[in-house]
């Protein structure tokens, strides 16, 4: 069985290491620090040169996943930007207060997607909704091609149950995607226990800042993370590996 390979970054470099560690699909972000946020125009217009389809992240900001009427505008707007850099999709999620999914504001934003013909995979909002089993059925009717998910867990890893329940929920009808904490030690264990047919991950090497004025300052985190080659590259091993 060949397992996909997604790799998120927020950078050029990142992009570079990704596609030279041999990820078969990107998922493009600013401030991966931050869970992810909507690319900067610059780097669409790197990624839209990347030999492997590049889905960009719809985000606006960190606050919530509770979004205003401004929110959903600036989305829209993301949205056709992705398009006219001609990559291959969108990742989104919208939310209502209580958690569940916001469906009237995702059907909007799915439509203006699925009118530029791209691609829609629902993000790690899942995870945060009360009732899983209902939440995929409405991310079906909704047409998203994937639902990345922990499993509702900190780490895939740990919601292994979560994912294998949704993995046979969905009998095919749509993709789980496992992400949070995968790596070239656990990725083999988590794609046989849920029966998944691909996984995210970072592939981030971390390591201090060696400014420490600019990290007093706040200008910099006192850690940072880059998407390292050699870790794609190993992921990959791993679930070629795989017998």
């Amino acid at each position: 069985m060949t397992v996909l390979l997604e790799v998120c970054v927020d950078s050029v470099d990142g992009l570079e290491a990704a596609i030279a560690g041999g990820a078969d699909r990107i998922e493009l972000c600013s401030a991966l620090d931050l869970g992810g946020l909507t690319p900067t125009p610059g780097l669409i217009a790197a990624a839209s040169r990347a030999p492997i389809p590049v889905y960009a992240m719809i985000r606006p900001h960190a606050r919530s996943f509770v979004w205003t009427p401004a929110d959903a505008a600036a989305m829209l707007a993301d949205i056709d930007a992705v398009r006219a850099a001609k990559l291959a999709g969108v990742v989104l999620g919208a939310a209502l207060p209580d958690g569940a999914l916001d469906i009237e504001l995702l059907e909007t934003l799915q439509a203006r997607a699925q009118l530029h013909g791209l691609g829609a995979t629902l993000h790690r909002v899942f995870d945060l909704v009360p009732d899983p089993a209902r939440a995929l059925e409405a991310a079906i009717a909704l047409g998203f091609e994937r639902v990345l998910t922990s499993g509702g867990a900190v780490r895939a890893e740990e919601g292994i149950v979560m994912l294998y329940a949704l993995v046979r929920q969905a009998a095919g009808r749509i993709g789980i995607l496992p992400g949070s904490g995968i790596s070239a030690d656990n990725a083999a264990r988590i794609v046989q226990a849920a029966g998944a047919k691909e996984v995210h991950a970072s592939c981030r090497e971390t390591f201090a800042h060696d400014d420490s004025k600019g990290v007093e300052l706040g200008f910099f985190p006192a850690r940072q993370g880059s998407t390292s080659a050699s870790a794609v590259r190993a992921l990959k091993h791993a679930l070629a590996s795989m017998g």
